[in-house]
This record gives structure tokens, C-alpha cells and sequence, in this order.
């Protein structure tokens, strides 16, 4: 089967309905109002909206207790709303992801009920369960600090169940092959409405095998992950897998399989943390290290890149120090820190001003493989600490200065917008930035047109160049005979790069940015000053590229 591999050079924007906006004015974002800025999102020069959980819920953790995984909850609108939003989306050229939230579910849903009221229940072994409390009660919780156990009693079950995240959120027995094949029907059914694809959430507890709580180890079932792409595969080529999976290199090929059968896409926690420690100390080795470390892939796997998501930023792979030195730059404050391990801020809070913001994102677009946007981060958008642990970084979408920030014309909103200080919404808002031709919001629209025209980043080979500092990072791309440099300058001061370009035409570079022209002195090297947090984007001999090209008979790729 020849595979549609569109997602190696696009750009995917996440957003969650509740917050992004409301169409039908009572205060919670919802399908009508996503609809309304399709527009937007087109102009922005997206070409995939990943859409969190919207599917019944009592919404305890933003969504993700589903309590129904067929329906739409009556907060964001119908079935017949979602459809009409597909189609509106694709006529607009932009996909529509999902999130696959299978690993759990709330404590609500009809199977659970039926599970603990019954020992007979066909929908018992659907769920994990001991008749006595395990020695290993409390441990291995997500959220430490504030999950108390992994273990909890079901009066009327009158047994412990399993539950990895929050005691309301009971994991699914995934040993059970009618639970897989479950799965699988939800799958089709979404694919069936028209997604094209899901973020597929908590993939390492997903595939783990089934606790009894003894401590012991777990297998970890890969052989899920291949069964879920060949049903995937088998109902719409075009659809991905993009899992969440933070583990560490060299564990991760596992999740994309030895010969690209796994999932699709992975976010790269990795190299995410080791950027984040890049931005705080000024140093790119081990960043270029975490790239390295997670280099090898199947021909059609893929890295999802990002710098803020819906969740805490996740230290947890750095070392004490590294991580110590994060906390001390970017989340300084107590109540900054969430886990012990993460930070609840959203990257302009953090980073502070306009030059590292562009730094960030410069290198977000320039990283080996699909840059994932966060809604709201475009403009600059703040959070709001006042807000309990992940909250702080979910405030509704500032679109104008206007009463509740143009999210919504209710009288009480599902969360409170953002009004005063620095990240208020008179400050920043789209709005205002669409008329200013030197706001960030224009700017990031420039970043994802150029990154697009530069597909060597998505498909291509790359290779870290030395360039003379521990402050540099400098990436070189290749395909189809095309080259691109990319140098990002981490310290807070000018330094000059020195590199070497060994490619043909390496001689001589034209800024992709700039009337820039670039010329090797006579012993090979480029000499490039860059500013503080300065970056650059060359391509290699100059803009014949089209010329030069390649063909490429490659399964999925087109001209």
C-alpha cells in the first residue's frame, strides 16, 4: 500500500474547544465557535488542527474521563456539528486530528457501572482489578502530590481497581482482546466522521501489561501498536497515529517499529527538555546530543516537535542540575512548579521578551521533523497562576480587546480570561496583532510559510555542523540534491559562527530571511555574526533549488 506521508512537512496547530471559542454564547467553546475561525487558522498556513477530547464527559480532567467514546458532549455541540466542521476544515486544506484517550476511562462510563455492580459483568475483565489491597498500592502515580494511589477500593465491587492517573479514571484492561477490538470500532468509528488521524494519549501505560500490584515487572505489548496501524492503514491510508510517549532513546524506536509499523508520529520529549535547558543556559551540546540520541527512524516515521503543550513543561529527563537550573531561570516561584518535575507556564512567560521568543520558534520550525503549535502561543499569550495545577496554562483564546477577549458574549465563561498585567488581553490579542505588520503573530505566519517552502527540514537527511561555539546550534539539511543551513545563537550575546558547508555550492549561501549573501573566505569557512538569541535560514548556492531538484520516486511523495 503506498502511504500519504503528508504529514513530514506540515505544521499542526492544538486547541481545545473550551477554550478557543464560543459560538453558541453560553460560555464554552464549542464546534460552532471553531467553525467561526477556520478562517484564521487557514491564514495562519496550518495544515492540521489537533482538537483535544470533546467526546461526553464529567469533565473531572479536562475531558479526558470520557464517559461515552461515540458521542459529542451537548457542551461543544452535536454529531451533525462535528461533521459540518470537518468539511468546513477540509475544504480549507486543513486535516483533523483527534485525541485517541483509551488507556482509562471515567469512572461514569456505562461499562465501569456495569463492571462494579456486577462480578458476571461481561465488561468485569474489561477493567484491572484485586480482591485485596496490593503492596504496591501507592505507587507509580502521575501526578505526585496529588494522586494518592494507584489502587482503589469499589464498595460495591467490594475490590481494588487499577488506575494509573486519578482514582475517577479506572485503566482499561488492554490484555483483553475485547477490549482492543473495542479499540479498534472507536477508531473506525472517528475515522468513519472523517478525522485523519489521533494524538493517541498515554501510550506507554496503553501497551504496558496488566498490573496486580506486586511491584513486579510489566511486558510492554508493541504488537498493539502494529495491530493499531494495520486497522488504521486498512480504513484510510492517510491516517497517523501521533503518540504521546515520553520515554528515553534508545526505547522509543520501539514505539515507531524496527520496520516502520508502529505509530507514525511521536512527540520528542527528549529533545524538548534538552531545548528548554539550552534556553536557560546558553549551552546547545546537550541539545544537540538529545537530537542525535533520537536520529534514527524508519523511512516513514516522523518527530513531532513542540515547545508548550496543553500540560506542565516536563523536566523529568534532565539531570538534578539541569533540571535545577530550568526551574531557576523560567519557574523560579513555588507555585510555577507542578509534580516536582514541570513547570505551568506558557513559553512568553517564561522566555520574557520578543528575541527568545523568535529564537524558540525559529528553532521550532528549523527542528528535524513536524513543529506542533500550542493556540494562543502565536500571539504570546500568559497564564494565569491563579488557576489550579495544569489549568494555569488553559485560559480561553484572546481574539480582541473586547469584553471576555472576543471568546465569548456569555455573561460567565467556562474559565476566566486573562485581563490584566503584560498577558492581558488589551496587550495581546489578535486582533490588534493582524494590523501591526511587526507583531509576533505576523511574524510567526512568515516563520510557517517559510518553513513550508524549505521541505528538506521534513523529509531530507541532516547533519550538526560544528560552527566554533558551545552557543550555536547549527543544522544542515539535505534532499533531492538541496541543502539548507539553519544557526540559532543561544547566548545573550553576539558570537560568530565558523562553519564549513560540504555540499555542492557549499561555497556560497543566500539568506532565506534577509538580502543576506554568504561566501566562504579561502579557507572554506563562513564566518556568520550572529546576534544575541540571533538565528539565520541559508540555502546552499544559491535560489536555483527548483532547478536542481531531484526527482523522487519514493511511496507518498509528491511534487
Amino acid at each position: 500500500m503506498i502511504e500519504d506521508l503528508w504529514y513530514r512537512n506540515a505544521v499542526v496547530y492544538s486547541l481545545n474547544l473550551e477554550t478557543f471559542m464560543d459560538g453558541d454564547g453560553d460560555g464554552c467553546g464549542d464546534f460552532e465557535g471553531l467553525i467561526r475561525r477556520l478562517d484564521y487558522l487557514e491564514s495562519l498556513g496550518v495544515d492540521a488542527v489537533w482538537v483535544g477530547p470533546f467526546q461526553p464527559s464529567p469533565n473531572r480532567d479536562h475531558g479526558y474521563d470520557i464517559r461515552d467514546f461515540y458521542g459529542v458532549d451537548p457542551r461543544y455541540g452535536t454529531p451533525g456539528d462535528f461533521v459540518e466542521f470537518i468539511s468546513q476544515a477540509n475544504s480549507r486544506g486543513i486535516r483533523v486530528l483527534m485525541d485517541l484517550v483509551v488507556n482509562h476511562t471515567s469512572d461514569r462510563h456505562p461499562w465501569f457501572q456495569s463492571a462494579r455492580r456486577d462480578p458476571d459483568s461481561r465488561y468485569r475483565d474489561w477493567y484491572v482489578w484485586q480482591k485485596e489491597r496490593p503492596k504496591q498500592w501507592d505507587e507509580g502515580m502521575v501526578f505526585p502530590g496529588v494522586q494518592e494511589a494507584t489502587w482503589t477500593k469499589d464498595e460495591e465491587a467490594g475490590a481494588y481497581y487499577y488506575h494509573r492517573f486519578y482514582d475517577f479514571q479506572p485503566d482499561l484492561n488492554m490484555d483483553n482482546p475485547e477490549v482492543r477490538t473495542e479499540v479498534r470500532r472507536i477508531m473506525g468509528y472517528w475515522l468513519q466522521m472523517g478525522v485523519a488521524g489521533f494524538r493517541m494519549d498515554a501510550v506507554p501505560f496503553v501497551i504496558e501489561g496488566t498490573h496486580d500490584g506486586s511491584g513486579g515487572e510489566v511486558p510492554m505489548h508493541f504488537e498493539y501498536l502494529r495491530q493499531m496501524r494495520s486497522f488504521l492503514q486498512w480504513r484510510s491510508a492517510g491516517a497517523i497515529l501521533l503518540g504521546e510517549a515520553n520515554v528515553l532513546p534508545p526505547e522509543n524506536a520501539k514505539y515507531f517499529g524496527t520496520s516502520g509499523d508502529g505509530i507514525h508520529m511521536m512527540f520528542n520529549f527528549f529533545v524538548n527538555q534538552h531545548l528548554f535547558y539550552a534556553l536557560a543556559s546558553g549551552d546547545t551540546r546537550p541539545l544537540a546530543q538529545a537530537l542525535k540520541a533520537t536520529r534514527a527512524l524508519p523511512p516513514s516515521a516522523q518527530w513531532a516537535h513542540f515547545l508548550r503543550n496543553h500540560d506542565e513543561l516536563d523536566l523529568g529527563r534532565l539531570t538534578e542540575e539541569q533540571r535545577a537550573l530550568v526551574f531557576e531561570r523560567f519557574g523560579p516561584e513555588p507555585g510555577m512548579q507542578l509534580y516536582g518535575r514541570g513547570i505551568r507556564r506558557r513559553l512568553a512567560g517564561m522566555l520574557g521578551d520578543r528575541a527568545r521568543l523568535e529564537l524558540a520558534y525559529s528553532l521550532l520550525f528549523s527542528l528535524p521533523g513536524t513543529p506542533v503549535l500550542r493556540y494562543g502561543d502565536e500571539i504570546g499569550m500568559g497564564e494565569d497562576l491563579s488557576q489550579k495545577e495544569r489549568e494555569a496554562v488553559r485560559t480561553p483564546m484572546q481574539w480582541s480587546r473586547e469584553r471576555n477577549a472576543g471568546f465569548s458574549a456569555a455573561d460567565t465563561i467556562v474559565k476566566p480570561v486573562i485581563e490584566d498585567g503584560p498577558f492581558g488581553c488589551a496587550h495581546v490579542n489578535v486582533e490588534s496583532q493582524r494590523r501591526d505588520p511587526g507583531s509576533l503573530l505576523n511574524w510567526m505566519v512568515g516563520m510557517i510559510r517559510l518553513r513550508k517552502e524549505c521541505p528538506e527540514i521534513g523529509w531530507g537527511s541532516w547533519r550538526a555542523l560544528p560552527a566554533g561555539s558551545s552557543s550555536v546550534l547549527a543544522l544542515c539539511y539535505a534532499w533531492r540534491g538541496n541543502d539548507v543551513v539553519v544557526l540559532h545563537n543561544f547566548a545573550d550575546r553576539p558570537v560568530e559562527a565558523r562553519f564549513r558547508v560540504d555540499a555542492e555550492g557549499g561555497e556560497h549561501l543566500s539568506s532565506l530571511l534577509t538580502e543576506d549573501e554568504q561566501h566562504a573566505g579561502e579557507d572554506g569557512l563562513h564566518r556568520v555574526m550572529l546576534p544575541a538569541y540571533g538565528y539565520r535560514w541559508y540555502r546552499v548556492g544559491g535560489f536555483g533549488y527548483a532547478l536542481r531538484a531531484k526527482r523522487d520516486s519514493g511511496a507518498g511523495v509528491a511534487w
